[in-house]
C-alpha cells in the first residue's frame, strides 16, 4: 500500500514538474515573440547601420534635448525627425509573424550572410535597476541588441531579419502595416538627414543680406536696429527710407522653418561644366544675433539639361526649370530648393520698395 502511494506521488510530482517545464518554454516562446523589438526605445543613444555596399551611417541621440534636434547624423548633421520616428517607432512595435519554412531557412540565412544591413541599437541602462524602475543608479551606455535586416517576403508583408543571440532569423512584421519594413532600415547617411536650412525667429536675426549677381544695384540688406530693422539697397548699401514693411516682415518669418526640396545626387555632368563653372545668380547670406551666418548660393536649373547643346541662346526663359533651382549651402551640400518656398526671400530690392514681384534668381 505504502509502495503504490509513493509511486503515485512519484507520478504527480513528475507530471507537474512535466507541467511547469512546458510553462517555462512557453513563457519563453511568447517573451521571444513579444520581445523581439527593441524596449524603452526614449533610451536610445546611438544606431549604427552598415550594409554590404560600404554605406554607413550613425544615428545620435542627446537624451537631455527634447527639441527636434535631439538626433544627429554622423554626428555633423541634423536628422530628418520624421524618419527617425518612423524607425523608432518599428523598432519598438516589430513582432515576429512566423518562423521561416524549414525548406526555406538554407537560402534565407545565405542570402542573409551576403545581403544585409546590419543595425545596433545602444541605451542607456541601468547597473542597478531595482523595483521596476524605482531605484536606478549607475547609467551606462550599453549595446542592446544587434538585428541583421534581410530583403522582404514573397507576399510583400514582412521581412527576414536575424537578432544577434537567435540561432535563426524569423519572418518579422509590423502590427497595423501592409508591408514590409526592412526598407526602413538605411545605411545610406543622406536619407537620415534633415531638409532644414535653417529654423531662426525674427527675434534672433540679425542681418538678411541678398547679392544679385546680374543686378547689383537690386541687391538689399535688413539690418536689424534695435528692436527693429532698416533696408537698404544698391552697390555699395544705401540706406532707403520707406521700405515696405509688411513685405520686410514676411521676408523675415521666411526663416522660421526653411527648408530644401531634396539633396542633388545626380547633377548632370553638363550642367556641372556650364552651371556651375558661372557665377551663382544669387547668394543670400544670413547671420544670427550670436554672430552665425549661412550662406546660400543658388544657380538655375535647365528643364532639360540637353537644351544647353542644341539651343542656340540658353537664356531663353522655356529652357529654365520654373519650379525649382539649385542651391550650394555654406560651399558644402548641393540641394534643390523650390521657388515658391524662397519666393519671399529672391526677390530685388525694388519689391520691397513697392514695385512688382518678380525672380531674381532666373
Amino acid at each position: 500500500m505504502k509502495k503504490k502511494r509513493n509511486l503515485i506521488i512519484l507520478s504527480v510530482t513528475c507530471a507537474l514538474g512535466l507541467v511547469a517545464v512546458l510553462l517555462v518554454l512557453l513563457l519563453n516562446h511568447r517573451s521571444t515573440l513579444d520581445d523581439f523589438g527593441v524596449k524603452n526605445p526614449e533610451t536610445i543613444t546611438r544606431i549604427f547601420m552598415a550594409d554590404n555596399r560600404d554605406h554607413r551611417v550613425l544615428l545620435t541621440h542627446d537624451l537631455g534635448n527634447t527639441s527636434d534636434s535631439a538626433w544627429m547624423v554622423d554626428e555633423q548633421y541634423y536628422a530628418s525627425q520624421p524618419m527617425i520616428d518612423m524607425l523608432i517607432n518599428t523598432m519598438a512595435t516589430m513582432r515576429i509573424r512566423e518562423k521561416i519554412n524549414r525548406a526555406a531557412l538554407p537560402n534565407v540565412v545565405k542570402d542573409l550572410s551576403t545581403n544585409n544591413v546590419k543595425v545596433e541599437v545602444y541605451q542607456m541602462v541601468y547597473r542597478i535597476d531595482w523595483f521596476k524602475g524605482k531605484l536606478q543608479l549607475f547609467p551606462h551606455e550599453k549595446k542592446t541588441v544587434t538585428y541583421y535586416v534581410g530583403h522582404e517576403t514573397r507576399d510583400m508583408m514582412g521581412s527576414y531579419i536575424l537578432r544577434d543571440g537567435d540561432k535563426e532569423p524569423y519572418v518579422i512584421y509590423m502590427p497595423g502595416l501592409r508591408g514590409m519594413i526592412n526598407t526602413r532600415f538605411i545605411a545610406d547617411p543622406i536619407p537620415w538627414r534633415s531638409h532644414r536650412i535653417m529654423k531662426l525667429d525674427v527675434k534672433n536675426i540679425e542681418r538678411v543680406q541678398l547679392d544679385i549677381t546680374d543686378s547689383p544695384e537690386q541687391s538689399y540688406s535688413v539690418v536689424r536696429e534695435g528692436e527693429g530693422f532698416y533696408f537698404e539697397c544698391g552697390e555699395p548699401r544705401t540706406r532707403v527710407a520707406g521700405f515696405d514693411t509688411v513685405r520686410v516682415a514676411q521676408l523675415l518669418s521666411s526663416f522660421t522653418n526653411l527648408n530644401f526640396d531634396e539633396y542633388a545626387m545626380a547633377v548632370p555632368k553638363v550642367e556641372i561644366d556650364s552651371v556651375f563653372t558661372k557665377a551663382p545668380k544669387t547668394v543670400l547670406t544670413v547671420t544670427d544675433r550670436a554672430g552665425n551666418r549661412r550662406e546660400v548660393k543658388t544657380y538655375i536649373k535647365y528643364s532639360n539639361p540637353d537644351d544647353i547643346k542644341t539651343m542656340p541662346d540658353t537664356s531663353m526663359y522655356n529652357v529654365f526649370d520654373l519650379n525649382r533651382l539649385y542651391a550650394v549651402i555654406d560651399s558644402k551640400d548641393t540641394v534643390l530648393i523650390q521657388y515658391f518656398v524662397f519666393d519671399n526671400i529672391l526677390q530685388p530690392a525694388s519689391f520691397f520698395l513697392g514695385k512688382e514681384r518678380y525672380h531674381v534668381a532666373l
